[in-house]
């Protein structure tokens, strides 16, 4: 079954195309980044999908839903972490977590969802107290509270400390296993090539690539680098040149072979769409 449908998505400001015409489908229970630098049209599509901003065109359907039209039932069904969000500084973690609950169905437990986000400690604390990335933590706990069939995440780890950027990812990892579809933007390729079934980059409002994180770009199949013994060759194929240094005695206790990065990858799409 298909979560997410796109079809000609447009968006305009001031006659500048910040979306230009994407088409995008993500399967139910499938993990999706959109890659893209800043200004490339992530954002607003993001926005768009969550119904918190009108397109002017194309047709768009979330949960079978027109996103624009959309009522309280689909919104109970959806999460969102949002790029930046607004707090109630006066309350603690434990009061905010336990006050977005209450708008949804069947939430989670509070208290799960605060030591997903690795915040027990600060659960009595105010919001107002805690620090840039402890905030962040508790944007995505309000939007994982409701166990949202679709999870809209904004560069949700930003301010994270890299044990708490592999907790979060842990915690995706585990709504993914329960079948919630994710739509990650993120300017982290090792999140995204970590956590992805499959990945898009978006430059200048156009999609310029669509595949799972290995083969993105023509990466599967993108030459490879040789290097051993001080010398550096590149090859569709190193299986012949390694049979031939073998056979030739060559020094290959530093052999190693390298493809693309995803980051040499993203670089170039992004590159190429300028």
């Amino acid at each position: 079954m298909t979560a997410i449908e796109v079809h000609g998505l447009r968006k305009a400001y001031g006659g500048r195309a910040a979306v230009a015409g994407i088409d995008l489908t993500v399967a139910s229970g499938e993990v999706f980044a959109l890659l893209g630098p800043n200004g490339a049209g992530k954002t607003t599509t993001v926005e768009i999908l969550e119904g918190h901003r009108r397109r002017d065109g194309g047709d768009v359907r979330v949960l079978g839903t027109d996103p624009g039209a959309a009522g309280r039932d689909w919104r109970a069904r959806i999460g969102i972490v949002l790029q930046t969000a607004t707090d109630a500084a006066d309350l603690t973690v434990a009061e905010m977590v336990r006050h977005v609950a209450g708008f949804y169905p069947r939430p989670r437990p509070a208290g799960e969802v605060i030591d997903a986000v690795g915040l027990t400690d600060k659960a009595g604390a105010k919001i107002r107290s805690l620090s840039g990335g402890q905030r962040r933590r508790v944007d995505v706990a309000l939007g994982v509270v409701g166990r949202p069939e679709v999870l809209f995440l904004d560069e949700p780890t930003t301010g994270f400390d890299p044990e708490a950027r592999r907790q979060f990812w842990e915690l995706i990892r585990a709504q993914a296993r329960e079948g919630t579809t994710i739509l990650l933007t993120t300017h982290y390729l090792d999140e995204a090539e970590a956590l992805a079934d499959r990945l898009a980059v978006i430059a200048d409002g156009r999609i310029v690539a669509e595949g799972s994180p290995a083969s993105l770009g023509g990466r599967a199949t993108a030459g490879v680098t040789v290097t051993w013994d001080g010398r550096r060759e590149e090859v569709a194929d190193p299986t012949g040149l390694i049979t031939r240094l073998v056979r030739e005695g060559a020094d290959l206790s530093r052999l190693t072979v390298t493809r693309p990065t995803l980051e040499d990858t993203y670089l170039t799409l992004i590159g190429d769409a300028r």
